[in-house]
């Protein structure tokens, strides 16, 4: 079992960047595969982008949603239990709240394949 905690949301502007952190305790983080999704008001919550666990190898996806749009870039310390998501030239429909997911095993980019989940970080992009 993990818990995540989420941390660096805020308020920026449009064109700024923006690193999310994810702190994870418990046992095995290398075997869990981590992802973000993000749910504005409205609506659905989304997929943003998931990274593998390093013990068959580091894999990523991003969402085409994302990937198209803007740079961004997943990544992950396992030395240090911890998983980020830096995104650059943000834009006001980016403005939803963040939220960390954690799954043993490989990649999926399902959110109901997701059991544990934080508590999200706001981010709000002003034009």
């Amino acid at each position: 079992q993990v818990q995540v905690v989420e941390s660096g949301g805020g308020l920026v502007q449009a064109g700024d960047s923006l690193r999310l952190s994810c702190a994870a305790s418990g046992r095995a983080f290398d075997h869990y595969t981590m992802a973000w999704f993000r749910q504005a008001p409205g609506k659905e919550r989304e997929f943003v982008a998931a990274i593998s666990g390093s013990w068959r190898g580091v894999t990523t996806d991003y969402a085409d949603s994302v990937k198209d749009r803007f740079a961004i870039s997943i990544s992950r310390d396992n030395d240090k239990d911890m998983m980020y998501l830096q995104m650059s030239s943000l834009q006001p429909e980016d403005t939803a709240i963040y939220y960390c997911a954690a799954k043993p095993g490989d990649l999926w980019i399902g959110a109901g394949s997701y059991p544990y989940w934080g508590q999200g970080t706001q981010v709000t992009v002003s034009s």
